[in-house]
């Protein structure tokens, strides 16, 4: 259909400049609309094309003889389509179909014109809304009710044609009759449902000019052409009904009166008001194209529309429109019928829904101080309009008054607030409101370009920023990467404070919508160059826990700071919602050691960044790089007790983790050399002497367990060739070469204790017997009456007098045993005693304090290396 409508008309300046569906979107009288597209701008408009071969199939069933006047009468026809189309340029009004390029001939006789972009005419949605009711449902005839996007995707046609759908329609339709009747001077003359279309912003406009002229009687200057009722009553069989004046909606002033006033306009505005009511959606008036049969019907009352029959409705009509409208317009005399502004005045539209669409179809001339007013009460009341009301008519308007900076923050509250409300919320974001952010808060191009401070319009990006959850359950990955990111970048390096924490508290709905490449080489950038060079703590704060979500953890319960504990905890999340392990360690963790201000909040939420990478981090990395961090955070000294607690339990934590993991490592390094730690070796086992003499393996029974603390453990073979250091010199049995060693140990003696009594069958409570280690034990549990300090008389007095009595071997020898019978620490005490005595003597010999450093620095490197110990020693003593 399209082919043969269009085939004789591809060389003109319409179809050079505009891209043509080849799908008809609708009908309007003798008009075909197709959708186009201009193709320098992209911008929709809708194109009408007359085929004049709908005039030639339809006089073809004439005879030859009356072919001229069947020529003569579509010449007319041709030139009164025309007029229609003049018209439109001529008349310029909001309720008046506003004509984009003007008609044009095609070499087939055919007529175009370019308007803006109608969704369909009055006529065919009527039609469709029949046959869906005849199918009983949302059935009926799929070409009608299907639409093809740009991008392929076909999707249903909404033909909601509600209450307050109509309110609007009549109310628009009146306003379009009242420019004509008082401005223009001027009568429509054939007010039918093929005259109105709907533009994609679900506003009904005034079209089918064709029978339009003057009114009688007018004193205003008009270039339109008298009309000559007698003409175009003069219906042609010839021709097809859709091009000549439609009596079913015809006042009586024409056909009874012929009278030509704009009171008959209003007479077919009633008439069209109860075919919208009626159902099938048709006029009360059915004359079938029959001025007989016209006159017939208002011979009779039953057959004339009145407030006694219902005005032949089928269906109830409002009380509103059938009591105080539909009698002073549906009526005999036209000096009793409203005039459009009265109809616009009437009861009929006096509720808060259409008194909304008509404050905001006045918008621009009312005050600032109203708009705001109307602004701050809209979303009151939204939920009360109907979806398609929402869709075509609020949120354009709305988005047309986004240039005003100053309601910004308003409009957009309205704005979100509808998105939430339809049900086709994706398609809408994505064709009005993304383009209307980007263009809004978009950041200019320059980068080297400091964002200037507006209030107005951060108020705005404040109202996006906390409606990012909803922006992003309507955006793919790309289209938010494309049109929304650079606006949350925009807000994260805004200079006012509110805005940047607003932006990083929405990053919990960003993330799921990037890819892992853009978190963490685009956005990660962004937050961390805010995060080091803001000197706000509340952006310090927030900062952490976009951190957090970033690694993956959660912030729930964290709001102020200070209450951190447990609430940057992990969850599972997806790849694509947080940074890898390196950018944690390498990234994140010097951006919080480098924290330098002591507040609470800002430690407890680095505590909650901590926390989470303390998780995902390597061991050694917890172990010497976030716990210093912790520890050096947890004393703080603005911390409460609370809060120090919470400190201590994660240090507790990621500590027992870092010991675990080492422990598991070394048992694992251990099973791999073929040896086994014992569970109660002494860490003091000095190198190469604790994986022989002490080992298990060298050959020890339980049962010598008896000797080893009676003092009569047997010496093993390995023991000779490494003496024990526990054993003074003097009191060592050496064997001459080729013997064996005394299988009896001797017990260590000292100059200050009592010599041991030669039986060994229980130990004195003076002596310390030292032996070697049976398998499973590598410490003594020495006698615990026994004093653990020697008496200070016997000893300083030697060394201060310099008596050949004293022996530093001994001294050294005596230290070394109670380490191997002690803990370290008891032998730590014995020397704080030693100094102690000599700091108070006086004349100490300098070998003294030789000895008494050397046995400092054994004693800090026993406690520290052992197997460094045990060499150390091995050169003192020599």
């Amino acid at each position: 259909m399209f082919s043969s409508a269009l085939k004789s008309i591809s060389s003109t300046n319409i179809t050079a400049n505009y891209s043509i569906s080849s799908t008809q979107t609708s009908s309007a009288g003798p008009w075909k609309i197709y959708d186009c597209k201009k193709k320098s701008t992209g911008k929709p408009y809708s194109v009408f094309v007359f085929d004049k071969k709908a005039l030639d199939s339809h006089g073809n069933t004439l005879g030859r003889s009356s072919a001229p006047a069947f020529k003569r009468a579509t010449e007319e026809v041709v030139e009164r389509l025309k007029k229609e189309a003049s018209s439109l340029a001529r008349l310029r009004h909001p309720s008046v179909l506003e004509l984009v390029e003007p008609v044009e001939e095609t070499r087939g006789g055919g007529l175009q014109f370019v308007t803006e972009a109608v969704t369909a005419s009055l006529a065919s949605l009527l039609q469709d809304k029949d046959d869906q009711e005849r199918s009983g449902g949302v059935g009926g005839r799929s070409s009608r009710y299907v639409t093809e996007d740009s991008d392929g995707v076909r999707r249903r046609r909404e033909l909601e044609i509600d209450e307050l759908e109509i309110q609007k329609g009549l109310l628009q339709i009146s306003k379009a009759l009242e420019f004509l009747h008082e401005n223009a001077g001027l009568v429509h003359g054939n007010l039918t449902p093929d005259a109105i279309l709907i533009n994609a912003k679900s506003d009904w406009k005034i079209s089918g000019l064709a029978f339009c002229g003057p009114s009688e009687g007018s004193s205003k200057a008009t270039s339109f052409q008298p009309i000559n009722l007698s003409e175009i009553l003069d219906l042609d069989p010839r021709l097809p009904k859709f091009v000549q004046l439609n009596i079913d909606y015809t006042s009586p002033d024409f056909v009874l009166d012929n009278n030509f006033t704009s009171f008959a306009d209003m007479f077919s505005l009633g008439l069209l008001a109860v075919a919208l009511y009626n159902s099938p959606h048709k006029s009360p008036l059915e004359a079938h194209g029959s001025l007989s049969s016209y006159k017939r019907l208002f011979s009779s009352s039953s057959t004339t529309p009145s407030v006694s029959n219902g005005y032949l409705s089928s269906r109830p009509l409002p009380k509103e429109l059938s009591t105080h409208v539909l009698p002073r317009l549906i009526t005999r005399r036209p000096a009793q019928r409203l005039t459009a502004k009265e109809f616009q005045e009437s009861e009929f539209f006096n509720n808060v829904l259409v008194s909304t669409i008509r404050f905001l179809d006045a918008f621009p001339a009312k005050t600032p101080n109203e708009k705001a007013q109307f602004m701050r009460g809209l979303v009151k009341v939204l939920p009360s309009f109907p979806k398609s009301v929402m869709e075509k008519k609020l949120m354009p308007a709305l988005l047309e008054e986004m240039k005003d900076k100053d309601l910004i923050a308003l409009i957009l509250k309205n704005v979100f607030t509808i998105v939430d409300l339809l049900p086709a919320a994706r398609r809408v974001f994505a064709e009005l409101v993304r383009p209307s952010l980007k263009a809004t808060f978009a950041p200019p191009p320059k980068k080297d370009q400091l964002p200037e401070r507006d209030p107005a319009k951060d108020a705005g990006l404040m109202v996006v920023l906390e409606h990012m959850s909803t922006i992003c359950s309507n955006c793919n990955g790309k289209e938010f990467t494309d049109d929304i990111l650079p606006v949350v970048y925009a807000a994260i390096e805004a200079p006012t404070p509110a805005v940047v924490d607003a932006a990083l508290k929405g990053l919990p709905s960003i993330l799921p919508v990037l890819d892992f490449s853009t978190i963490k080489n685009e956005l990660f950038p962004v937050i961390a160059a805010v995060f080091s060079k803001t000197s706000s703590l509340a952006i310090k704060v927030r900062g952490c826990q976009a951190f957090v979500v970033l690694c993956g953890g959660t912030n729930d319960g964290q709001d102020d700071g200070l209450d951190a504990f447990g609430a940057a905890k992990k969850k599972p999340s997806s790849s694509s919602s947080m940074l890898d392990k390196y950018t944690m360690q390498e990234k994140i963790i010097p951006l919080i050691k480098v924290i330098k201000t002591k507040e609470p909040a800002v430690m407890m939420a680095a505590q909650g960044v901590l926390r989470v990478v303390g998780e995902a981090a390597d061991a050694d990395f917890v172990a010497i790089d976030i716990l210093p961090i912790l520890w050096h955070m947890s004393l703080g000294p603005l911390l409460n007790l609370k809060q120090f607690q919470s400190f201590m339990d994660l240090i507790k934590k990621l500590s027992k983790r870092v010991e675990d993991e080492q422990s598991k490592k070394l048992q694992e390094l251990s099973g791999t050399n073929g040896s086994t730690a014992a569970p109660n070796d002494d860490f003091l086992g000095f190198g190469g002497v604790s994986g022989t003499t002490f080992d298990q393996s060298n050959g020890g029974a339980e049962d010598d367990f008896e000797s080893l603390v009676k003092g009569k453990a047997t010496r093993s073979s390995t023991s000779d060739a490494f003496p024990s250091w526990d054993e003074a010199p003097a009191a060592a049995t050496v064997s001459s070469p080729g013997t064996t060693r005394s299988a009896t140990p001797k017990t260590p003696a000292f100059s200050w204790s009592t010599p041991s009594p030669t039986h060994t069958t229980t130990s004195s409570s003076s002596q310390i017997g030292v032996a070697k280690p049976q398998p499973g034990f590598r410490t003594v549990t020495p006698d615990l009456d026994t004093s653990t300090t020697p008496d200070s008389s016997q000893f300083v007095h030697q060394l201060v007098n310099g008596s050949d009595n004293f022996k530093p071997v001994v001294f050294l020898d005596s230290l070394y045993a109670r380490l191997l019978i002690r803990q370290p620490h008891v032998a730590t005490l014995e020397l704080r005693f030693w100094w102690n005595e000599f700091i108070h003597v006086k004349h100490v010999a300098w070998w003294a304090k030789a000895e008494l450093v050397a046995a400092v620095i054994f004693i800090f490197l026993a406690t520290t290396a052992s197997q460094q110990a045990d060499r150390i020693f091995r050169v003192i003593r020599l």
